[in-house]
């Protein structure tokens, strides 16, 4: 189903409700640059880091696509689960995972308190941004403390520079990137409103920094386009 949902009024903030969950396979694809390859990332370091019986969280799992990618890029049996509060989502997820004969596990769940076991992998794509400044650092050290040695921690951001005019332009870019994907002026326009203060995105010096004050041994940046960057943590 094409993404229409900005094409009316905003009565609200942004938020993964029904609306959203029904298109959001396809807000995916045209509003995240390089997405298809961001996902290929994630599923190759998951064939060099997973091993039978390994455990991977995805956090803010949404329509399930990232473990549903790895699931069939590996040739080897592990625990994926993935953790979303948006039952809408959910029910997207499940439905993906019936339609696949997948074994992936989905929960409803508040990824801030949720009890995590050992685990060699976390993936989060897109949500760390919407976790409040306050308790970011919290749950990043949770998944930290979560990861086996050796564990990694793959991750999705929009990111800002603290560059003023640099980041108008980023953000000017990236506009028209999504002109081209089809999305009128007045989609993006009613799109940035919902976000305003939801999405609260750092540059990517302080996500990295983030990382390392967790007990990371290294992250860095593997992918970026304009203002947006894929990261991988290790532990």
């Amino acid at each position: 189903m094409n993404d229409k949902v900005f094409a009316k009024p905003i009565k609200k903030q942004f938020e993964f409700d029904e609306e959203v969950a029904a298109v959001f396979d396809d807000m995916l694809s045209r509003s995240v640059p390089f997405y298809k390859e961001s996902q290929k990332m994630t599923e190759f370091f998951a064939q060099k880091t997973l091993q039978n019986g390994s455990r991977v969280y995805d956090l803010g799992c949404s329509t399930g696509t990232t473990l549903l990618g790895i699931e069939r890029a590996l040739d080897v049996e592990v625990e994926l689960i993935g953790l979303d509060n948006s039952e809408a989502m959910l029910t997207q997820a499940k439905r993906k995972c019936e339609a696949f004969g997948s074994g992936v596990e989905v929960e409803n769940a508040d990824i801030l308190s949720y009890e995590y076991k050992e685990a060699d992998m976390f993936v989060s794509n897109y949500t760390l941004q919407f976790i409040r400044p306050l308790v970011r650092d919290e749950l990043v050290q949770k998944v930290a403390n979560s990861l086996n040695k050796e564990g990694v921690f793959i991750f999705s951001e929009k990111v800002i520079s603290h560059h003023s005019k640099l980041n108008k332009e980023l953000i000017e870019c990236y506009y028209d990137f999504k002109k081209e994907q089809g999305y009128s002026e007045y989609e993006i326009m009613q799109k940035r409103e919902a976000l305003e203060n939801v999405l609260v995105p750092y540059s990517e010096e302080e996500n990295i920094k983030m990382a390392l004050n967790a007990g990371f041994s290294h992250c860095e940046v593997i992918l970026r386009w304009a203002n947006f960057a894929t990261f991988i943590a290790i532990k």
